[in-house]
């Protein structure tokens, strides 16, 4: 564990464990990026459409080939085993 800097100020504690109080810190911090990136491709979206590079359907409409399919799957398979290694207590050093 690293000790904190004498001018660091003591951290923010509102549960018994503050690993808790982490972990509501990464949801927050996650929660915040998913807006942004929601928002972003909104506006992407709207760019696309406004420009009439797409049309305003083209997003629902929009039909993956097989091959799209099982990429798309395989790609999800992989992030949420990725995610579940960690969940699951199984977090690996990705160092040297």
């Amino acid at each position: 564990m690293i000790a904190p800097e004498a001018n660091e100020a003591d951290e923010q504690t509102f549960f018994a464990d503050p690993a808790i109080d982490r972990l509501m810190g990464f949801v927050y911090s996650l929660s915040a990026e998913v807006y942004v990136l929601r928002d972003r491709l909104a506006r992407l979206e709207g760019a696309l459409v406004q420009t009439a590079a797409i049309g305003v359907d083209a997003v629902e409409t929009f039909q993956r080939t097989p091959q799209q399919v099982a990429e798309a799957a395989d790609d999800r398979d992989a992030f949420v085993a990725a995610l579940m290694e960690n969940v699951l207590g199984r977090q690996l050093s990705k160092g040297g």
